[in-house]
């Protein structure tokens, strides 16, 4: 791209009275730009004042040096053919702006300001230059059907959702036939108002729907042997249900999803591979897939004094449910919704609000049975029934026949023809012991994927979702920011094997899930990213020559974007990628960048900060901070004009594990003085959208601060600190805090070499 730049500066929003014009179009002219100044431009006029260059004089390149590059994007997009970055001169200066003390005169903070402003306008006008328009990877061709993986609520209902949008759409289900475990309902949680009384199953309904629907293929008895490929490209291999395949054990040659294993090699019994069985399965071209495999009951005979397994009366929530809607159920049943004991203040494992609902949906059952005689204890420590379904808890308590009580249950022993349940902290504040038929233990919903891989993925880091502790084998999507989305970009996950819900949620999330399936494929068409950077045309590239094969991008990569070859050189998958640069951020070669965010572009821009070294009171810090969270935090602390320290410089990043170390060398050797990670909370309270962006960051900069002890600096120069985007308000005393560090250490003793 041959550029021809615009600089332009805006003085509205206070910029122009809190800094000094002439000193940052002085900063444009150092790089080589002639900078316009307009009171507005985000106004129509200010636009047209950049058109009209754009129109008339060539300019294709266009530095705004006005408000936060969050906001104001449709009135700065100038086409997708003009290269536009921006300065964050509103909230990263003028509306950050320290105040006026005793120690500082108004004089002394503009002349701060401005000097952070000059800074900011030489960083967009280098940011500028080192930056090209992306260009989108496109397949050579792409495959728009759908696959949904299981037969029931969440299946059925991405399928038909998918389908209606006019999208091919195949339902795997291992069982002979759709439905799965809502076909042993006996009634189903209410629906509309008045939210209190139980209603017949519609599942067969959804049965006859799907049937009809000729947009939707079925192969029931039917299993999913391997998932190869990217979004656009799957290439899935199905078998028969309950056979085996070449893939249903580890392999233990080769990880690449192109290298095919022979025959005779599955046979060989050193290897420990199951037998090949090539007449069992069929490949078949997918573009997305989504993963409704549900839940199974959770086992609860670890918890002995309950007596499951042992009592014959002592039931799980699935298996009364199969009982009630085979005949009739016993007079007097205890639902236990805790397994008590040592754990008397938790619920069973997997249980939440659904768990709750199925024993007042059970509790019913008893009643409806025994009218006269009935009678049902619901024994909880947690009773949880969200929003609509308050209306239908009300409508138990008002049943005599139904009795709640928060108890913790010591032990469940045979007495007579039935079974005696001890309690000991209920709400009477005494012990107790209940005489009943039967009683049933709340058993959780475990996700499907906790068992097995269940997609058996062809991706360098195995067949099943990466393992994070906090998923507890849920398919493992961000609860918080992304709802659906796994970590294998393409894949999309739904219902009980994203979380334990109801069926109104399930339904609710399938179709979520639906639509999340046909924008990865539409993404992929356009050669787009669609998340968390959606519409990120840039894309890795890697220049080869110099890859040593150590495997740190391949192995840091959070979401299986790259396999490797069998000397270790990666093969990117394009369609996987997220666009957050972790691969950027570990390569020691500095080989891997975006068209528009690569390691030259951000050290330059680094580098044309302006680094005082003959005056102490002039430190310079630089802060990376998160797109994510912490960059919106400060414009958010900004907005409510909360003070920034003058002395720090930021850069926003697109995820703390795309900061190469070289970064931070690069800052401290042109005399830096201090360099500050700033991004998304990891560990138990996991927010990072990029999974382990903030989590690697921090090790990379612990392996830097040895370096640094090396050189004669201080490691403690260099830091990472988490913050959550709500946290506005501690934004700048983390800053702070930091900021009081390097100037407790003095100058970079660099300074000036």
């Amino acid at each position: 791209m041959d550029k021809k730049y615009g600089a332009y500066i805006c003085t509205g929003c206070g910029i122009g009275d809190a800094l000094d014009i002439e000193g940052l179009t002085g900063a444009a002219k150092e790089q080589g730009m002639q900078a316009k100044v307009h009171e507005a431009l985000c106004s129509v006029a200010g636009r047209e004042l950049i058109q009209n260059d754009i129109n008339n004089d060539g300019v294709n390149t266009v530095v705004v040096c006005a408000c936060s590059p969050r906001v104001m994007k449709d009135e700065f997009n100038f086409g997708d053919d003009k290269y536009v970055t921006r300065a964050n001169l509103r909230e990263g200066v003028a509306w950050c702006a320290e105040e006026v003390t005793e120690s500082r005169s108004a004089e002394k903070v503009k002349e701060f300001a401005t000097e952070k402003g000059q800074d900011y306008v030489r960083m967009a006008c280098v940011q500028a230059k080192k930056g090209d328009l992306p260009d989108p990877y496109k397949l050579e061709t792409i495959n728009k059907k759908i696959l949904v993986m299981g037969g029931g609520i969440a299946g059925m209902t991405a399928a038909m959702d998918a389908a209606k949008a006019g999208y091919a759409v195949t339902i795997i289900e291992a069982q002979d036939k759709l439905g799965g475990k809502a076909l042993g309902w006996r009634k189903q949680f209410p629906t509309a108002a008045p939210w209190t009384g139980l209603e017949e199953p519609t599942v067969q309904a959804m049965v006859a729907a799907v049937q009809a629907e000729a947009g939707i293929t079925l192969k029931t008895a039917t299993e999913v042997a391997r998932i190869a490929g990217a979004p656009g490209a799957y290439k899935v291999t199905l078998k028969a249900a309950g056979t085996k395949s070449e893939w249903d054990a580890p392999k233990k040659v080769g990880v690449d999803e192109q290298d095919k294993i022979t025959k005779g090699e599955m046979e060989d019994p050193n290897l420990g591979l199951q037998p090949y069985m090539a007449e069992d399965t069929a490949a078949e071209d997918f573009g997305a897939v989504v993963l409704a495999t549900g839940w199974n009951p959770a086992d609860v005979s670890e918890y002995a004094h309950l007596g499951y397994g042992k009592l014959k009366n002592v039931v799980t929530n699935a298996e009364f449910e199969k009982l009630a809607k085979t005949g009739k159920v016993p007079a007097s049943v205890a639902f236990v919704q805790s397994p008590g004991g040592a754990e008397h203040d938790q619920d069973f494992p997997y249980c939440n609000s659904v768990t709750s609902m199925v024993a007042l949906k059970q509790a019913r059952y008893v009643r409806e049975d025994n009218a006269a005689e009935g009678k049902a204890y619901v024994l909880y420590q947690h009773m949880r029934t969200p929003g609509n379904m308050e209306m239908f808890y009300k409508g138990a308590q008002n049943d005599d026949g139904i009795f709640m009580t928060k108890a913790t249950v010591t032990q469940v022993e045979e007495s007579g023809n039935g079974l005696a349940v001890h309690l000991k902290d209920t709400l009477l504040n005494e012990d107790v012991t209940l005489n009943v038929d039967m009683v049933v233990l709340a058993a959780g919903m475990v996700p499907t994927t906790s068992d097995k891989p269940t997609i058996n993925l062809a991706y360098r880091q195995g067949p099943a979702f990466l393992d994070l502790e906090l998923f507890d084998g849920y398919a493992d999507s961000h609860f918080i920011c992304f709802p659906y989305e796994t970590r294998r970009t393409g894949v999309y996950a739904c219902g009980g094997v994203r979380k334990a819900m109801n069926m109104e949620e399930t339904i609710d999330d399938a179709c979520g899930a639906a639509l999340k399936a046909i924008q990865s494929i539409e993404s992929a068409d356009r050669g787009v990213a669609v998340h968390p950077r959606s519409g990120d045309g840039t894309y890795p590239e890697f220049f080869f020559q110099r890859c040593t094969q150590c495997k740190r991008c391949t192995e840091e990569c959070p979401f299986g974007a790259l396999d490797d070859d069998e000397k270790g050189t990666p093969k990117p998958n394009p369609t996987r990628c997220r666009r957050c640069g972790t691969c950027m951020g570990a390569c020691p070669e500095r080989i891997i960048g975006f068209k528009n965010y690569n390691i030259d572009q951000i050290g330059s821009m680094v580098k044309s900060i302006e680094v005082p070294d003959d005056d102490e009171d002039k430190l310079r810090i630089i802060v990376f901070a998160c797109e994510n969270d912490a960059y919106p935090a400060l414009d958010m602390a900004a907005m409510r004009k909360l003070p920034q320290n003058a002395l720090v410089r930021v850069v926003s990043v697109r995820c703390l594990g795309s900061v190469n170390m070289a970064w931070i060398k690069d800052a401290l050797a042109a005399g830096m003085d201090g360099a500050l990670l700033l991004g998304c909370k990891f560990g138990d309270d996991y927010q990072c959208h990029f999974v382990k962006g903030s989590e690697l960051a921090e090790k990379r900069m612990a392996n830097i601060g040895e370096t640094l002890g090396s050189l004669g600096l201080e490691p403690e120069r260099c830091g990472v600190r988490q913050i959550a985007i709500n946290e506005y308000n501690k934004v700048d005393e983390i800053i702070n805090e930091f900021v009081e560090e390097i100037i407790g250490l003095g100058p970079n003793p660099f300074k000036g070499f």
